[in-house]
């Protein structure tokens, strides 16, 4: 077998299964990104990124935030963002994916239980894996499940904290747990909670600062908010109590050693978070496009919406699902097909993501050809 033999094989197999994963530019009508309000390309991030380089904020920050990197625009904008959101401090990370594996590899401790939910994200996975605390999935959108997981452990010794990991609006279904009765699990057991805010941020909520506003500033609620999606920008934002946050800066490696984020990114990421507290309109157009696109699915398609701006269509075989978004493909529309092991086994689906970058008779149009391709492929 040659030196590179080994990762062929690999990318065989996947090719096989239908799973080859590629990269591809941009084309066709956006239901494929998480821009959810068109803020990324919008002239008025524009024209917060142009007012900030003219103050002279820097592109690049040269160092982690512990060395030369920590610059002004980061402070203010977590300063921003505590009082935004609710919460008593906030710590501003380069990515959402990084700042979840901070958060599960570092502040659970050896003798604790993390239970999550069996859909959560993959950086929840992947902290957990790389942290102390011993860990288990609890059946989706199910309090219940969780409580009797922590009975579980605490019955066969288990000393701890309990620590529950959810997600507000979930990526793939687009579905919400009950916030309500989690919380009277994590409140019977005295657990700490995470929740995962990032497809709700700057869409839902009061003000856009998503489904568990509520619940913000607890001393038992960890947060986390990305601003790659709805807020049109990069980074995220762990938000929680200031001994967490003194915790994550002293403890949490993805951040010790890291080069801290531009400080550009975060001036404008300032911008974004004024236009959600200072504006609805953008959020009042997607919630009636939501309800738009739900009435379409089911005329067209036969299929019980979501009733969130993310539509998943099942399809179940992974090439069946390639195969479908290929079509839609060719019809103009940027659909995309989401396979194992991102979702699970035999559910594999267009996961359609509705944005301001269309408008009704778009999604009308996307609707009556997926239901013509769908009739052809059965």
């Amino acid at each position: 077998m040659t030196i590179h033999g080994t990762y062929r094989t690999d990318l065989q197999a996947l090719a096989d299964k239908g799973r080859l994963r590629t990269l591809r530019g941009c084309s066709g009508i956006d239901f494929a990104s998480n821009d959810y309000l068109g803020l990324a390309e919008s002239e008025e991030l524009r024209q917060a990124a142009a007012d900030a380089l003219a103050r002279g904020v820097p592109v690049g920050s040269g160092g982690s935030r512990l060395l030369r990197g920590n610059h002004p625009e980061h402070e203010a904008l977590e300063r921003e963002a505590a009082v935004f959101f609710g919460a008593e401090s906030a710590l501003y990370f380069g990515g959402g994916y990084v700042a979840n594996f901070a958060i599960f590899s570092t502040l659970p401790q050896r003798g604790d239980l993390v239970v999550h939910d069996e859909l959560i994200h993959a950086s929840v996975h992947d902290g957990v894996r790389r942290g102390r605390a011993e860990f288990v999935s609890a059946r989706h959108n199910d309090a219940d499940a969780f409580d009797a997981a922590i009975v579980r452990w605490r019955g066969a010794g288990g000393m701890g904290r309990p620590w529950l990991s959810i997600e507000s609006l979930y990526s793939m279904d687009g579905d919400s747990p009950n916030l309500q009765d989690l919380f009277a699990v994590a409140d019977r057991h005295e657990a700490m909670v995470v929740i995962d805010e990032a497809h709700a941020t700057g869409v839902l909520g009061p003000q856009g600062r998503g489904l568990a506003a509520p619940f913000e500033g607890r001393d038992n609620v960890i947060t986390l908010h990305t601003c790659g999606k709805a807020l049109g920008t990069s980074g995220g934002f762990i938000l929680a109590p200031r001994v967490i946050r003194d915790f994550l800066v002293n403890r949490a490696r993805p951040f010790i050693y890291a080069t801290a984020p531009s400080p550009l990114t975060a001036a404008v990421t300032r911008a974004a978070l004024e236009l959600s507290r200072t504006g609805s309109a953008r959020r009042e157009r997607l919630a009636h496009l939501v309800r738009s696109a739900g009435g379409e699915l089911r005329r067209c398609c036969h299929i019980e919406p979501s009733g969130s701006h993310i539509v998943p269509v099942i399809v179940g075989a992974d090439q069946a699902a390639v195969n479908l978004a290929a079509s839609l493909q060719r019809r103009g529309f940027d659909i995309r097909a989401i396979r194992p092991p991102t979702v699970p086994e035999g559910t594999a689906r267009l996961r359609i993501a509705l944005t301001l970058h269309v408008d009704e008779a778009i999604v009308a149009d996307l609707f009556a050809a997926l239901a013509e391709d769908m009739r052809f492929a059965a």
